[in-house]
């Protein structure tokens, strides 16, 4: 129960609880539940494919280095003549990493890849 408190879920209470309007302690332990998995597969899919990138990156002999991960945003820097080749490299990273976390799946996991000369410049 002190888990759930501390994720600020709410508990049963005095007889008649859980019949609130947010579904009570049973449904926000779903939701809990639910949201868990979500954001542990993301995870799983993020280190997938930022070791299928790191791979690639040094399979092709490219200069270009992972330098920043967090939450949904890989930042990798390299010569600009290496742009395309890298950029190529993220798109296949993630598609390996779907397939390797999910299997065959008709889900797309899609993203988008900015090459700019500076992280302030992406969007």
């Amino acid at each position: 129960r002190d888990v759930y408190k501390r994720q600020g879920l709410p508990q049963e209470g005095p007889e008649g609880a859980g019949a609130a309007s947010d579904g009570g302690p049973a449904r926000a332990r779903g939701r809990f539940t639910r949201n868990f998995v979500v954001q542990g597969s993301a995870a799983d899919w993020a280190l997938l494919l930022l070791a299928a990138l790191r791979r690639a990156l040094f399979e092709q002999g490219l200069r270009a280095q992972l330098v920043f991960f967090q939450h949904d945003e890989v930042i990798v820097h390299c010569p600009a003549g290496e742009t395309g080749a890298v950029a190529e490299a993220i798109r296949a990273a993630g598609e390996l990493a779907g397939r390797t976390a999910f299997g065959e799946t008709p889900v797309r996991f899609p993203f988008t890849t900015a090459v700019v000369e500076r992280y302030a410049d992406a969007k």
